[in-house]
């Protein structure tokens, strides 16, 4: 069984999108890989995604234990994404400028760390400093939600 490091972006698609009156069973199968321990994300998804006034906030404060602080592995890990002068460009100065969470470089080095599979929302572009582009150069699997449902075999 792969082990997913979900990122803001899919969280918040599937609680815009998957609302769970209307896709209950996508949901309980959600729970089921959390329940297994096949899905985990980083506090600093927490920290993007906690502040949200809707579900997905709710949902983030009531499921806390999924959310982990980075050990010492991770954070070298993180050191050398940006020890590649062209992926610094993944904090963008409008974030450090307002004190705002970055949680690219966690969920990939969590990732890179437990030989799991990162889940983003976004998209490989050529010479880019997105998550894609990072988790190729350091051989980390990634995928979208579409890929991450059909991986898992979800049909409904």
């Amino acid at each position: 069984m792969m082990l997913y490091i979900f990122d803001s972006g899919p969280l918040i698609d599937l609680f815009k999108h998957y609302k769970p009156e209307i896709f209950p069973t996508l949901w309980e199968k959600f729970d089921k890989l959390i329940e297994e321990d096949n899905l985990i994300s980083v506090k600093e998804v927490y920290n993007e995604i906690s502040n949200s006034t809707d579900a997905l906030g709710d949902w983030s404060k009531n499921n806390k234990h999924l959310f982990f602080q980075p050990d010492i592995e991770e954070y070298n890990i993180i050191l050398e994404i940006f020890q590649v002068k062209h992926f610094q460009h993944i904090i963008r100065k409008q974030e450090i400028l307002e004190g705002k969470p970055v949680a690219d470089p966690f969920v990939i080095a969590k990732a890179k760390y437990l030989n799991a599979c990162v889940v983003t929302t976004e998209k490989y572009s050529e010479n880019g400093a997105k998550v894609p582009n990072i988790c190729e150069h350091f051989n980390v699997k990634c995928m979208n939600l579409t890929h991450f449902m059909k991986e898992e075999k979800w049909i409904f």
